[in-house]
């Protein structure tokens, strides 16, 4: 079988790939975004804002312990499959698959025999412990679909995380809300897990096969392992800021508020997909380019991708954060209280823009001084969080301000990030890096006023015109001021191939 990441290609080509998966993965976007306000309609109405902030702790730990168990092959294993183009890649694929599965296997052991990190309210049932369960399901899936992203297969991807999981969870939780009310969440979320892994085996194992000849070799393995545990811990702390302030807001506020909190993060996370649709197809061509030392290219590929998603993403918290109040109403009128920490959220989703694309090369060229800052990140988020917490106690404040204390800081840490990692990458590269463009001002300006407008009219309303009609301003502006050529072949679906799309956008830019 044909390593299709293997073949040269040009800049332009690497541009058009990426706008390829990027497109890709924007529909699995929608149908996430379609898949997920059901289930947190369903887990906010039916079992409650309490049940969902125990359930929402619980999923901090089993999320968080799945990616570190993955030994960061989510974006290592394009590495190593391209350091080995000889050997045959099933091999190298189970060899991270069964180091993940014994590494889950031991987590899983020990958060059922301790569970009070998973539960710090001390609550929880004998079927709720079940969802240590889905420790190995989520590690091995990880690995999986960087396997088929390695092959530009992001249709996959698509179809497990956009369209299986989040319809499995949104249909199960209403279905088990009647049969197990006290465990519904969690058995959902274990079923969710497992029906994603077979969503994404079926195509893995076509394209891969099985391995041959293969023989685990401890040493070497071994050697793997501690090769692979600095993007490992740098993929955890990624995620970890966007769950560390859930972990410390169950320490220091109700569950209830924990619940509100959680609404609001997922509500905001959905633009958080957006850098998710290129980082399967960015670590390829970026790997790529390495081998080459084509650092011109990287840069361009970062600022190129970095703008697309600041874009995509300023307009969708607009769309989402003006509104915000008949947002998150929709989940329970005990939800509307946490209109001020969605607020934050998003904004902390469009200043990790510049963080994460640069993080894509970083993990390359520079991954122990990358981890250091990942490091830094979530110690000043940390820092931040705690201090809102007490500051709120001091001024006796109701628990919905310590969640946008907690929205707040993660907003403060990433921006950060973002300034310091975008910095080093420019050095190390001898390019600048920099996705930002005055045209987003322009267009958020009309967005503004349209919102301001919209928030007039009855709340069904609002929500039903209001958000379309802000969308429609913001991207009029920034399609008109803010894309050129380049910019503009991520809307182009008619041509086949990448070389194609790169020499159609080098004749737009030429004229």
């Amino acid at each position: 079988m044909t390593d299709t990441a293997q073949e040269p290609r040009s800049d332009g080509s690497d541009i058009a790939a990426l706008a390829k998966g990027g497109r890709t993965n924007f529909l699995g976007f929608l149908l996430r975004l379609l898949a997920r306000l059901p289930f947190l309609f369903i887990a906010g109405r039916l079992y409650g804002a309490e049940a969902l902030g125990r359930f929402a702790s619980a999923l901090v730990v089993v999320e968080l312990t799945a990616l570190i168990c993955s030994m960061g092959e989510k974006r290592g294993l394009a590495q190593r499959l391209a350091e080995a183009p000889d050997d045959h890649p099933a091999n190298l694929i189970f060899d991270g698959i069964l180091i993940a599965l014994l590494a889950s296997i031991v987590a899983a052991t020990f958060f059922w025999l301790v569970p009070a990190p998973m539960f710090p309210s001390g609550i929880y049932t004998e079927l709720d412990l079940l969802i240590v369960l889905a420790i190995p399901g989520y590690a091995l899936t990880e690995i999986v679909l960087a396997a088929q992203a390695y092959r530009f297969d992001i249709g996959t991807t698509v179809r497990a995380r956009a369209v299986v999981e989040p319809w499995t969870i949104s249909i199960l939780a209403g279905a088990f809300y009647f049969v197990i009310p006290d465990s519904g969440l969690a058995m959902a979320y274990l079923a969710s897990i497992y029906a994603g892994l077979a969503t994404a085996l079926w195509p893995f194992l076509r394209t891969y096969g099985l391995p041959r000849g293969w023989r685990p070799h401890p040493t070497a393995m071994g050697r793997m392992t501690m090769r692979a545990l600095p993007l490992a811990t740098a993929d955890a702390i990624e995620w970890g800021t966007r769950r560390l302030d859930i972990f410390i807001l169950g320490l220091f506020a109700a569950p209830a508020a924990v619940g509100v909190y959680y609404v609001a993060q997922q509500v905001a996370s959905l633009p958080q997909k957006l850098k998710t649709s290129f980082e399967p197809i960015l670590g390829p061509v970026i790997t790529r380019n390495l081998t080459e030392k084509n650092y011109p290219a990287i840069a361009r590929q970062v600022c190129q991708v970095g703008f697309w998603i600041v874009a995509a993403q300023a307009g969708i918290a607009l769309a989402l954060g003006i509104p915000g109040e008949g947002v998150m109403g929709l989940v329970g009128p005990n939800f509307v209280g946490g209109t001020g920490a969605l607020a934050f959220l998003l904004a902390a989703e469009v200043v990790a823009a510049t963080a994460v694309v640069s993080e894509a090369a970083l993990i390359y060229v520079a991954r122990v001084r990358n981890l250091a800052i990942s490091v830094a990140t979530i110690a000043l988020q940390g820092v931040l969080t705690v201090t809102a917490m007490i500051v709120v106690d001091r001024l006796g404040l109701p628990d919905t301000y310590k969640a946008a204390g907690a929205a707040a800081a993660l907003m403060l840490a990433l921006g950060t990030a973002s300034v310091v990692k975008s910095r080093l990458l420019a050095r190390i590269l001898g390019e600048p890096i920099n996705n930002w463009r005055w045209a987003l001002v322009w267009a958020a300006a009309p967005a503004i006023i349209v919102g301001w407008v919209a928030v007039q009219l009855p709340e069904w309303a609002e929500l039903a015109f209001g958000i379309p009609a802000i969308l429609l301003a913001y991207g009029a502006v920034i399609w008109r001021y803010g894309f050129g050529p380049e910019d503009r072949v991520l809307f182009r679906r008619k041509l086949e191939h990448p070389a194609e799309e790169a020499q159609t956008t080098a004749e737009e830019s030429r004229s």
